[in-house]
């Protein structure tokens, strides 16, 4: 695959963000290892809060299917060097 100057640009940007990311939360990326570690399989419910600075508060829920776990294996390779 052929990549152009502005997709190699936007992939560094997102590894410095990312890099930040990790500086600014490091308790997350080991919370997320140990998640797709031990609790993504089939059935698992994975759900999302978020709560504005004004207290509005959003949350969204899924529940992984098997069409879903192929998705998942993806991206945990994605991450294996």
């Amino acid at each position: 695959m052929n990549m152009n100057f502005n997709q190699l640009a936007m992939l560094q940007q997102i590894k410095s963000g990312m890099d930040r990311f990790r500086i600014n939360h490091p308790k997350f990326p080991l919370f997320l290892k140990a998640v797709s570690q031990e609790a993504l399989t089939e059935g698992a419910l994975i759900e999302i809060n978020v709560t504005t600075p004004e207290g509005k508060a959003y949350c969204s829920n899924i529940r992984l299917k098997s069409d879903d776990m192929e998705l998942i294996e993806t991206l945990k390779n994605m991450n294996t060097p």
